[in-house]
């Protein structure tokens, strides 16, 4: 079975997350996710983060640690999801292939419809979190 490697990033702004919409033109338009993509062949997952979110952001942002990895089957393919929280340095979002973006509360993020691995992502995210509150 063919395996995907994809990157995303949570950033986290006191008490609320980026997430991003997917358009229309994307697999899995309208589902919720928090923002990155494809890991390409020549990258780390680091280098592909701060490439993604500059492209579909027009962020520069700093890395911080793994959140987690998780993968998760979508129609017969496996995509890898692996996750670090992050930080912007420089920017102001632009969108270029997601439809629409939110800063949500964190405590709220399941209620969105997210995708299934972005799922996976917010409850790790959210034990953690909420060990701090």
């Amino acid at each position: 079975m063919k395996t995907i490697k994809v990157v995303a990033g949570i950033i986290i702004d006191k008490d609320k997350v980026l997430i991003a919409r997917r358009g229309s033109k994307e697999s899995f338009a309208g589902g919720w996710e928090f923002p990155g993509g494809k890991i390409e062949a020549d990258e780390t997952p680091q280098e592909a983060l701060k490439r993604e979110l500059k492209e579909e952001l027009d962020l520069t942002i700093s890395i911080g640690e793994l959140c987690g990895e998780v993968t998760q089957n979508y129609d017969g393919v496996n995509i890898t999801l692996i996750a670090y929280y992050c930080s912007i340095v420089d920017g102001k979002i632009s969108i270029s292939v997601h439809d629409m973006y939110k800063w949500v509360k964190v405590k709220n993020l399941l209620k969105y419809k997210l995708l299934p691995a972005d799922i996976q992502i917010a409850k790790k995210m959210l034990e953690r979190y909420l060990s701090k509150t």
